[in-house]
């Protein structure tokens, strides 16, 4: 798996996971326990993965739709 982007944003994560379904890429969203433990001080982001055969796909996609500053290298 590759870890596509990194965020507490809970709006871009929705957004970006409607994007990826739409476009039937299979995705994880990790880090979500931890995140709810920590409460609001948004210490731990929570990470989108993907499966490294869609990572370029996916990456593309999120360009596409503007998020290409999200992306994490």
């Amino acid at each position: 798996m590759k870890e596509l982007l990194r965020t507490n944003d809970l709006v871009l994560i929705s957004f970006v996971e409607t994007l990826l379904k739409e476009a039937d890429i299979s995705y994880l969203l990790a880090d979500q326990g931890i995140s709810a433990v920590e409460g609001s001080l948004g210490i731990f982001g929570r990470r989108l993965l993907v499966p490294e055969d869609e990572a370029a796909e996916a990456r593309a996609l999120l360009r596409d739709a503007g998020l290409g500053a999200e992306l994490r290298s």
